[in-house]
């Protein structure tokens, strides 16, 4: 299906705060719900200056990549801080390193941002040491200390 600039113009930006971080917040327009996609996320995100785009984390199962369209900011991967601007590009494959933006310029941060939607996905959010199990809906975090690891 076609989406066109007018309609992506029109489209509703829903606002979203990560539920990890109050400082992660974005307006979001999903192009891909627009379409009709189910198995990948395809997301226009607008990031103030001095927001994040989400809480630092990665993902063992699904795989996610962001273009930047306009703006500039901080991709902060692994341990390494990166300055980032339009028309970079940042991919992040399955069992991936860590990773969050911070728009750090004078206007906001503007990004393509697209990901797989799998039924399953376990992600971890290591600053808070905490583990995310997501399967079929159903969302249960776990703070590390708790998670018992077997050997067999």
């Amino acid at each position: 299906m076609l989406l066109s600039a007018e309609e992506i113009a029109l489209l509703e930006a829903r606002k979203k705060t990560h539920f990890l971080n109050p400082s992660a917040i974005r307006l979001n327009k999903s192009l891909g719900d627009a379409v009709g996609l189910k198995n990948i996320g395809v997301h226009l995100i607008t990031v103030q200056p001095g927001d994040y785009s989400t809480e630092y984390h990665h993902h063992h199962f699904e795989e996610e990549c962001i273009y930047v369209i306009s703006g500039q900011g901080v991709a902060r991967i692994g341990e390494e801080n990166h300055s980032i601007g339009a028309g970079d590009f940042i991919g992040f494959p399955t069992n991936g390193i860590a990773h969050a933006m911070q728009a750090t310029g004078k206007v906001p941060l503007v990004c393509l941002v697209m990901g797989q939607r799998l039924l399953q996905d376990v992600t971890d959010y290591p600053t808070l040491q905490k583990r995310l199990y997501r399967h079929n809906g159903k969302w249960n975090l776990v703070a590390y200390a708790h998670i018992d690891h077997i050997r067999r």
